[in-house]
């Protein structure tokens, strides 16, 4: 595949017990030809190392190069995963010559085969045009069983990315680009924002998220004193979509907690309220997929970013594990 690299496992290091007590003694680096379909519980972590999006979208390059760094973070955290749970490191999609396109493509591939591998897919990147990419995979798989299941997004982010892409697709059109082609195909585009701010969006993507019925929670209302209300909103999303595809920009959180974005501000949401917002998600059971975007090490300070990133991934996996 020509927008394919396997896995590297000198990303997998740290402290060595023999005993399976860190992450990067149970990741098992297997080349995406190579991964069986699961017979138990298995997640699978794909990078999407690509920032053409983001350069075309003004913003700070560097995302490319966050897969890795994540996947190292990753791995020398403890792992409290069950025996009877599989962790694979399956590689990256790259984006070669800016050709985004064909790497959204490639991804999209990529994600139906981890879908019908049942696996559990959690993507790391790298720009948040991964989104389409993602949601094509979910979406080719979900189609090819032919039983008509709705997918609902929800996206943890400052910024809706719902920018229209008359001239250039980038990381700020992706769910504009998923509302056109539900469109064309006559079916619901079921979309939830959350920690949106009105310092990150200009009047007319706020008409446009309008237009197309979008829910939304602004990032001062995206708190934990209004925890109840939200996880309301978010169990009455659910409620109504069959499959949940989760979608987390690293951006969205205050630089205090994640300077190595694309587009850092000090007003962002807290790692905290994101947690128990996917502890609700993970409890509906509809959680079919995850990706967390736009980690950026060029600017990354002591690797604060990475580690945000690699705990939610954490989280995630824990939890889903023992869903």
């Amino acid at each position: 595949m020509k927008h394919y690299t396997l896995p590297k496992k000198e990303l997998w290091t740290g402290r060595v017990s023999n005993k399976w007590l860190y992450l990067h003694e149970k990741v098992h680096c297997t080349p995406l030809k190579e991964l069986p379909e699961a017979q138990k519980k298995s997640i699978a972590l794909l990078g999407y190392a690509c920032d053409a999006g983001v350069h075309r979208n003004q913003g700070r390059v560097g995302a490319a190069d966050g897969p890795n760094v994540i996947k190292s973070s990753f791995g020398k955290m403890p792992n409290h995963l069950g025996s009877n749970v599989l962790l694979h490191d399956v590689g990256s999609v790259t984006c070669t010559n800016s050709d985004m396109e064909s790497a959204q493509g490639q991804l999209a591939e990529i994600v139906t085969t981890l879908l019908e591998k049942k696996q559990f897919p959690i993507l790391l990147g790298g720009g948040h045009d991964m989104a389409y990419g993602h949601y094509n995979g979910i979406k080719k798989y979900l189609d090819a069983k032919k039983e008509g299941q709705t997918i609902g997004i929800i996206n943890f982010d400052a910024h809706f990315d719902l920018r229209k892409n008359t001239e250039q697709s980038n990381s700020g059109t992706p769910f504009y680009q998923i509302a056109k082609n539900c469109e064309k195909e006559g079916i619901d585009f079921n979309y939830l924002c959350l920690g949106i701010r009105k310092d990150a969006n200009d009047r007319n993507l706020f008409q446009t998220a309008r237009d197309l019925d979008v829910i939304y929670v602004m990032n001062d209302t995206f708190q934990i004193p209004l925890l109840n209300e939200i996880t309301t909103w978010i169990n009455a999303f659910a409620k109504n979509v069959d499959h949940i595809y989760v979608t987390i920009d690293l951006d969205g959180f205050s630089s205090a907690y994640a300077p190595g974005v694309s587009a850092p501000s000090p007003m962002g949401f807290s790692p905290y309220m994101v947690l128990e917002c996917l502890k609700t998600i993970i409890g509906s059971g509809k959680l079919i997929s995850l990706d967390i975007a736009e980690m950026n090490p060029k600017y990354d300070v002591d690797g604060q970013t990475a580690k945000l990133a690699a705990s939610l991934v954490h989280h995630v996996a824990h939890a889903v594990s023992e869903s």
